[in-house]
C-alpha cells in the first residue's frame, strides 16, 4: 500500500500566524510599526527570506502596510469601525451621543467585568498607570484642559478593555477610541458645568471601579460600571433640561 506524501508546511505560514495573533491579541496596534526584519527574525527564530515572504502574504491581505525603505506597518484603517464621514456626522447629532453613552454602557460594563476576571499582574500595572494620570487630572481642577482629561479618561477605559482579553471587546473599544474620546470631552465639558459635587462623584466611580477590577470582583466590577455612565447620563440629561429651561424663559421675556 502506498503511502501518501503530506507536502511540508511553508515557514512563512507559522510566521504569519504568529502576526496575526500579535495583531489579534493587540500586541501590535493599527499604525504601529512593527520591528526591523533583522530583530523579528531572531525574536521568531527564522530566516529573514522566510519573515519577508510572511510579510508579504500579510501585506496582501491588507493587514500591514510595506513603505520603501519605512519598514514595515500594521495597516492605520485596520479595527476602524466607523469611516470619518460617519464619526463626523454621529458627532455632530446630539442624539447619536446620548446612543453612544447608551452603547458605552453595554460595552464597558463587559469589559469591566472580563478584566476582573482575567487581569494579569501587567494588566493592573497598566491600570494604575492610567488611573494616575487620571487621577492627576482630577487634581489638577484649574489647570487641566477638557481634551486632556478626556483623553484620560478614554485611556483609562481602554486600559480595562485590554485588560478584558477578549479580542472582540478590545478591537471594539480601540475602533471607536477615537469617537469615546471625543464624547468624553464633551460630556465632561457638560458636566463641569455643575458644582464640584459631580467632579469628586466621578473621581470616585473611577476609584471604586478600578480597585473592583484589581481585586477580582467582577460582579461588582460590571454594576459600578454600568452605575458610572447611568450617572454621566443623568447628570448630562440634567444639564440640557436646565440649558432648555433658561432658553425658554429667556424667550418668554424677550431676551
Amino acid at each position: 500500500m502506498g503511502i501518501d506524501q503530506v507536502r511540508q508546511r511553508r515557514l512563512s505560514d507559522g510566521i504569519v500566524e504568529r502576526l496575526e495573533a500579535m495583531i489579534l491579541e493587540g500586541t501590535l496596534r493599527a499604525g504601529e510599526r512593527l520591528p526591523a526584519e533583522r530583530a523579528l527574525a531572531e525574536q521568531f527564530g527564522v530566516s529573514r527570506p522566510s519573515l519577508r515572504e510572511a510579510i508579504q502574504k500579510l501585506v496582501a491581505k491588507g493587514m500591514l502596510v510595506s513603505r520603501q525603505g519605512g519598514g514595515n506597518y500594521v495597516c492605520h484603517k485596520l479595527g476602524s469601525t466607523f469611516s470619518d464621514p460617519l464619526l463626523a456626522l454621529l458627532e455632530s447629532n446630539p442624539e447619536s451621543q446620548r446612543d453612544l453613552l447608551e452603547f458605552r454602557h453595554t460595552l464597558e460594563a463587559s469589559c469591566a467585568f472580563y478584566a476582573a476576571q482575567r487581569a494579569t499582574e501587567i494588566d493592573r500595572e497598566q491600570l494604575k498607570l492610567a488611573m494616575d494620570v487620571l487621577e492627576d487630572c482630577y487634581r489638577r481642577v484649574d489647570s487641566v484642559t477638557r481634551e486632556e482629561e478626556g483623553v484620560a479618561d478614554a485611556n483609562f477605559h481602554l486600559a480595562i478593555a485590554e485588560a478584558s482579553h477578549n479580542a472582540v471587546l478590545l478591537h471594539t473599544v480601540r475602533g471607536l477610541f477615537d469617537m469615546l474620546k471625543r464624547n468624553m470631552v464633551v460630556n465632561i465639558g457638560g458636566m463641569h458645568r455643575h458644582s464640584g459635587e459631580t467632579r469628586d462623584k466621578l473621581i470616585a466611580q473611577h476609584r471604586r471601579l478600578f480597585q473592583a477590577i484589581v481585586e477580582g470582583q467582577a460582579e461588582q466590577a460590571r454594576e459600578l460600571a454600568s452605575l458610572h455612565i447611568t450617572y454621566v447620563q443623568g447628570v448630562l440629561d440634567e444639564a440640557r433640561q436646565t440649558v432648555q429651561r433658561t432658553a425658554r424663559a429667556q424667550r418668554r421675556n424677550g431676551l
